[in-house]
């Protein structure tokens, strides 16, 4: 059937098998464009003592089109944030298909990320890091340590995946890893509150912010913890107050942080819509859309779809709604093209792309939605995606192409982000007809 003149795509259902089958058959490890201080022949070097030296080799490892990696035996490996991501996905393939395939492998998986908790004796509450030593020029993250983004996503997927298979053992450390943002990360600087990227640091990152507001404010209401909620409200205020008259955000606050791009842009809007349903005490449940619930059948959470059209209620909406507005205006393009920054198209992003459709799926009315997703992935594919290797490219420049193939970044994303439109068509379909 067609919906609003709006077809199906069996091009794309063969592009998400296979996505998965090549992820699944790489054990779900992989490259990253940051694990290049994950050489063992870096770190013997006196030199790697040297934040420039770190610093330095990241970003040759993250730029280059040629992949030094081999060379300098980094290893493949999983990475805790594309381990959840793939979660999420399969999730998506579980709801729509009803496979139990789909939902065994996501439970194999969230086993494992349970596993890689950061030092449980440390932290106390659950957490989770990238598994490679990261520099940045405001500081540096050794392999394992927590950061708010990763724990984020993982206990979302956690979440989800407990929701789904109604299992307290997945959704417990879930909404216990907000205890650690709130313990860890909650930070007092200058009359400003907010929730920093990893302990100990300083830098207020928007979309760090406000993820870490949302899960607070959502885990809080769950747990039954008023005061986590406040907090959270707290910080979440500091980045209200800093968006932009056009709805935009900065990324951050230091000199090098002055830049925009979509696909923070997008997280912040997801951030935003949950921080939203869990202020009013009710919304979307995390990670698999606007209404993640146990049941595969297509139309459950179109039935629950919360959407821009529905009355302010909140102080969320003037925000949502302004950086909406901008977002649609400044990365999306009627062709389907996904711009990077504001002020440049260059380069293009599977990210980016994947980020652009989930950022839709879950702030739009469906039928005006899908057929743009529709536009944005058959762009990508006819872009990026290289059908011999099964998988998308990293980046597409004004004149060159990293061809490099990376997990966590470009892969993992583009499956959730296909399965996740799959999915939501299918639903629409499926109300259209009752």
């Amino acid at each position: 059937m067609r919906l609003n003149g709006f077809g199906p795509s069996s091009q794309l259902e063969s592009i998400n098998r296979e996505l998965l089958a090549a992820i699944a058959d790489a054990d779900y490890a992989g490259y990253d464009p940051f694990d290049t201080l994950n050489s063992p022949l870096l770190k013997r070097l006196p030199l790697y003592r040297s934040a420039w030296f770190r610093l330095a080799f990241l970003q040759l490892g993250k730029r280059l089109p040629v992949d030094l990696r081999p060379l300098l035996r980094v290893p493949k490996a999983r990475n805790p944030k594309g381990v959840a991501l793939c979660i999420l996905a399969l999730l998506q393939d579980f709801q729509r298909t009803g496979s139990a395939h789909f939902l065994a492998e996501a439970h194999a998986l969230g086993r494992w990320l349970i596993n890689q908790r950061s030092a449980p004796a440390h932290w106390q509450h659950p957490c989770w890091g990238y598994h490679f030593d990261w520099q940045a020029r405001a500081f540096f993250v050794p392999a394992g340590k927590p950061n708010v983004i990763t724990t984020c996503y993982v206990a979302r997927a956690l979440y989800a995946l407990g929701e789904t298979a109604d299992d307290d053992a997945l959704r417990r450390p879930a909404l216990e890893s907000a205890r650690f943002i709130s313990a860890s990360l909650f930070t007092e600087l200058d009359g400003e509150y907010f929730y920093a990227y990893i302990p100990g640091e300083t830098a207020l990152i928007h979309n760090a912010n406000l993820w870490g507001a949302a899960w607070c404010a959502f885990a809080g209401r769950r747990l039954g913890d008023s005061a986590m909620i406040e907090q959270a409200l707290l910080a979440a205020q500091t980045s209200l107050q800093a968006q932009r008259s056009d709805g935009s955000w900065w990324y951050g606050t230091r000199a090098h942080h002055q830049f925009i791009d979509g696909f923070h842009t997008g997280y912040m809007l997801e951030a935003l819509h949950l921080l939203r349903g869990a202020s009013a005490g009710s919304g979307p449940e995390p990670g698999t859309g606007p209404s993640t619930g146990s049941s595969p059948e297509p139309g459950a959470a179109s039935v629950a779809r919360s959407s821009l059209a529905a009355s302010a209620t909140t102080p969320f909406d003037e925000a949502i709604e302004s950086a909406y507005r901008h977002y649609k205006k400044t990365f999306l393009s009627p062709e389907g093209d996904v711009n990077y920054f504001h002020n440049s198209p260059y380069p293009r992003d599977i990210h980016s792309v994947a980020q652009a459709v989930l950022t839709l799926l879950v702030l739009g009315p469906l039928g005006e939605v899908l057929p743009q997703c529709e536009r944005i992935l058959q762009r990508a594919v006819q872009n990026l995606y290289l059908p011999q290797h099964r998988r998308f490219v990293y980046q597409k420049g004004r004149w060159l192409t990293n061809r490099m193939n990376y997990l966590r970044w470009s892969q993992a994303w583009a499956y959730y982000a296909i399965a996740s439109y799959l999915r939501h068509r299918e639903e629409a379909a499926y109300d259209a007809t009752v």
